[in-house]
């Protein structure tokens, strides 16, 4: 009965929010009286041999037109992706109203001391007069010039994130790579309240504590890297994988792709992923995951494949005063751990 009144309660908030902005995913409310819809697209395109990968053109803007065309009403994108102007372009050529897209971007690392100048040189380069979420990227702070860390103290930096919420630039303020102790410390010391943590979650690293903490504070949790190591090709990374027989049973079952059941999971979970593509398909396919619902024993299932691992683990960083994550004995040599 329980299960059926989830699904009732799914379809009458979604028919809502489609009569509402034509968008598929349903809304949740933020702290601050706004609302976040419950999946979104990630654009950053990641890494290769040579480091970040260059944004070619209409490399972020067609897949953000194609997503917002597919049913998509989120974005996120950052001052560190250098793809602002593109997600922009493509918000614009997707035909979709501006008000009815929730667009997401991050003050980078070296922008901390100038933060509303920082989110109005972003929005030039989006050409829009707001965004929906601004989030601080990341606590540990570099030099604008690229000579190393610079230390801010990330309660300065939440300030001018005020600020800019006060002014209009951004309609909701948020945070972005923090632990629970970093959390404290700037719910202890703020005038606003962040909506939004950013953080990985996937199967291989479920983040239980971090969750339920942010739920206590009502501080919605957004999951990147939502797919975790399910389609490494290293034997050594944890499983799952995209062919592993308990998601692929569950994929027939529900008459879905296994990406779908991984973002199906997330979503029950109560958190918003932003899974990545530059894939029309794909971009498709993963938005379609508001018609089913995974029965708890499922959920459980899928909860073993824990193993509290990070895909995102810039170890480099940890000599940093505000590192948000395990310190290890040697640093990656890379950006990402790769064990």
């Amino acid at each position: 009965m329980t299960r059926i009144v989830v699904l009732i309660f799914t379809f009458i908030v979604g028919t809502l929010c489609t009569e509402q902005d034509g968008g598929k995913a349903y809304r949740i409310p933020l702290n601050d009286g706004n609302s976040i819809p419950a999946i979104g697209l990630g654009t950053f395109l990641g890494f290769d041999e040579n480091g970040q990968k260059a944004v070619e053109k209409h490399e972020v803007e067609y897949p953000v037109t194609w997503a917002l065309q597919a049913g998509y009403r989120m974005i996120d994108t950052a001052s560190a992706y250098h793809n602002e102007d593109e997600v922009g372009a493509g918000v614009r050529a997707s035909g979709i109203p501006r008000e009815n897209v929730f667009v997401v971007t991050k003050l980078g690392s070296h922008e901390v001391r100038d933060v509303v100048n920082s989110l109005k040189k972003s929005l030039e380069r989006l050409n829009m007069t707001y965004v929906d979420l601004y989030l601080i990227h990341n606590p540990v702070s570099h030099k604008p010039d690229g000579t190393g860390f610079d230390i801010v103290d990330y309660l300065d930096t939440w300030k001018g994130m005020e600020e800019a919420k006060k002014l209009g630039l951004a309609k909701s303020i948020g945070i972005s790579n923090f632990n629970v102790s970093q959390i404290e410390r700037l719910l202890a010391n703020c005038e606003i309240k962040p909506t939004v943590l950013q953080v990985e979650v996937n199967l291989n690293l479920a983040q239980n504590k971090l969750l339920d903490y942010c739920k206590s504070k009502d501080i919605v949790v957004m999951a990147y890297t939502p797919f975790g190591s399910l389609f490494s090709n290293d034997p050594k990374t944890p499983q799952p994988r995209a062919n592993d027989p308990v998601l692929v049973d569950l994929a027939k079952k529900y008459g879905k792709t296994v990406p779908q059941i991984v973002l199906r999971y997330l979503v029950q979970r109560g958190v918003v992923p932003i899974p990545k593509s530059v894939k029309k398909n794909r971009i498709e396919e993963n938005v379609n995951v508001f018609d089913f619902e995974l029965t708890k024993e499922e959920m459980e299932t899928l909860s073993k494949f824990n193993k509290d691992y990070r895909v995102v683990f810039p170890s480099f960083w940890q000599d940093h005063p505000y590192y948000p994550f395990e310190r290890v004995d040697v640093p990656a040599p890379d950006l990402f751990k790769k064990s």
